[in-house]
């Protein structure tokens, strides 16, 4: 049982996936004829510990492939661990794949439902809230053409634009910036800190190191599937000790440093209205 002031517990967490090489039963036989392997187990993560407290904002870092997010899909139940335990408090809502649980050749009027229903919203709070969904995802016209016409950026305002207005109390975005252009990456930013003001709880991966700075109070660090940096651990909570274990030199165009990157246009973004 989580504690009333835990959100997340992960105890000793290993997760391993099996690649198969081979689909057709000819291609089989012919691998087993010729001695090959037909499949092979791939450790994702091994024994992740940490637990993370009500209203703490995490940044997830690591290079690719390192598992962040594995992890993260298991934070959000969509998968199980093969040992160790995930526990969490609350409603978990959040964005791990832009346009997850879109249908296609359904209206983005109609994925916004349906997508609001995976993410454990009632039809009526979606009624009650589909106004500000529409208007914070700002497509327009485009409501009613099938998401299969949508550009990745248009599919990345209205994933977030629904994840970001479920009521939760963990909160979890993979790469929720990586897609769209910089005025929604601001106003996405400045959204988040609104409901880390309000006491969510919220676990964030990102590439970014500018953003991760400005929006988390601690970070951890995943390298080929182990948890090997706690910043609360090793530095009493120091964001920036993490980024300088990753050796990341946060380069990115839309966060070319402290007074022109990201950080400082959420700044701005916090006092407007969204």
């Amino acid at each position: 049982m989580v504690s009333s002031n835990t959100s997340i517990v992960v105890d000793d967490v290993s997760k391993i996936f099996t690649m198969h090489y081979h689909r057709s039963l000819k291609q089989i036989m012919v691998a087993k004829v010729r001695g090959l392997p037909l499949s092979e187990t791939f450790q994702a993560l091994t024994d992740i510990n940490f637990e993370v407290e009500q209203g703490e904002s995490v940044g997830l870092m690591g290079l690719n492939g390192s598992g962040k997010s594995t992890l993260l899909t298991l934070i959000n139940g969509v998968l199980k661990p093969d040992s160790g335990t995930v526990k969490t408090r609350g409603r978990v809502a959040g964005l791990i794949a832009t346009g997850a649980g879109f249908h296609p050749q359904l209206s983005g009027r109609d994925n916004l439902f349906l997508n609001a229903a995976i993410l454990g919203m009632s039809e009526a709070e979606t009624h009650r809230k589909f106004d500000e969904i529409v208007d914070f995802a700002d497509i327009g016209r485009f409501l009613d053409t099938p998401v299969s016409h949508y550009s990745s950026g248009m599919s990345a305002r209205l994933g977030f634009s629904i994840a970001i207005h479920v009521d939760a109390d963990i909160f979890l975005a993979d790469e929720v910036l990586a897609v769209g252009d910089k005025p929604f990456k601001v106003k996405c930013m400045a959204k988040m800190q609104e409901i880390r003001q309000q006491g969510t709880t919220i676990f964030y991966v990102s590439h970014a190191a500018a953003s991760v700075q400005h929006m988390c109070d601690r970070i951890l660090v995943l390298e080929g599937g182990h948890l090997n940096y706690d910043s609360k651990l090793v530095d009493g909570g120091s964001v920036e000790g993490g980024i300088k274990f990753l050796h990341y030199d946060d380069e990115e165009p839309d966060a070319p440093g402290d007074k022109n990157g990201i950080s400082a246009l959420a700044d701005s973004a916090l006092g407007a209205e969204i």
